[in-house]
């Protein structure tokens, strides 16, 4: 037997609050471009340069003396967290000035402080970034976002017709502002994990987009006299179930990830929950309103060629 979680010929008027939809969109994205620049984004080490440990003592972790240690060895400021079990700590350093393979270095330092006054340390993950490359890393990330945002622009024009283009990009401009101010509010590290956190909310919800333009495009060739804004709330109705349930499925995948995962699994489990609500939320409120915006004659014109 399906599993239905809204009932058969629904006939929500989401068309009714478009405006509002839109306004609220608008408002939030507006907050998220602020909050980008003050108080900013947690860049993490691939975009900050620096260097990050996880490393697992033989008894429980002795913060006091790790501070110690870390304030004797030049890294005062260096942020020590306790993760998992009490034996396991987090540890994150600014880069240290100076050439190539400076990093490195003081990365094998580090190890053998913490491996002489702590014996029998365990490393499980060491990373090291250099400044330049943190650089080039962070321009590489954000030109793979925009390109990808023109390779979707493109998809959904030719697929469809331009307007629904438009109403695909303008609604992930508004996700991915979105997104960039969860990560301010949140504090989760931004790094390169983040950017294909980023990349999957914005494939994910152009999906999503996709399902509803295309039951609008059908609908648009089967229902020639049917008002538009009417015939879009028809299609929002009838693929609303197909877009609860694929979103549902999908947290319910994420979620353990979120809270048992480890850290790099945690921060990127909870951009998804997040992206996976937003991109529900937007082919709703944003994407089919802007279609409506676009105008009836021509929209119609597109869509039953």
């Amino acid at each position: 037997m399906r599993i239905r979680l809204i009932p058969d010929n629904t006939k929500i008027p989401f068309m009714k609050q478009r405006v509002n939809g839109l306004i609220v969109s608008a408002l939030l994205s507006l907050i998220s471009v602020v909050l980008y620049f003050y108080p900013g984004v947690n860049f993490g080490i691939d975009f900050r340069g620096g260097v990050v440990m996880e490393v697992r003592m033989q008894q429980d972790a002795d913060f006091p003396g790790l501070r110690d240690l870390f304030t004797a060895a030049g890294h005062p400021h260096a942020a020590l967290q306790e993760f998992g079990s009490k034996r396991d700590v987090l540890i994150r350093m600014e880069a240290t000035p100076g050439p190539e393979g400076t990093q490195q270095a003081e990365v094998e330092k580090i190890r053998g402080l913490l491996g002489e006054k702590y014996p029998g340390t365990e490393f499980r993950r060491v990373e090291a970034v250099g400044g330049a490359v943190s650089a080039e890393l962070y321009r590489n990330g954000m030109l793979a976002m925009g390109l990808a945002l023109v390779a979707m622009l493109f998809y959904t024009w030719f697929r469809f017709e331009w307007q629904f283009g438009v109403g695909a990009i303008v609604t992930l401009v508004l996700d991915v502002t979105k997104t960039f101010g969860f990560y301010a509010i949140t504090g989760i590290p931004f790094n390169l994990s983040s950017i294909a956190a980023v990349l999957t909310v914005m494939g994910f919800s152009v999906n999503d987009k996709v399902v509803v333009y295309d039951r609008v495009r059908e609908n648009l060739r089967k229902y020639k006299s049917m008002p538009l804004r009417e015939l879009i709330d028809l299609s929002i109705n009838e693929t609303l179930n197909r877009t609860l349930n694929v979103s549902l499925t999908t947290l319910l995948a994420i979620l353990p990830l979120a809270f048992f995962g480890g850290e790099a699994v945690q921060t990127f489990a909870w951009v998804m929950l997040f992206g996976v609500l937003l991109a529900c939320s937007s082919s709703i409120f944003i994407a089919a309103p802007i279609l409506l915006f676009l105008g009836e004659h021509r929209l119609r014109r597109g869509g039953v060629g």
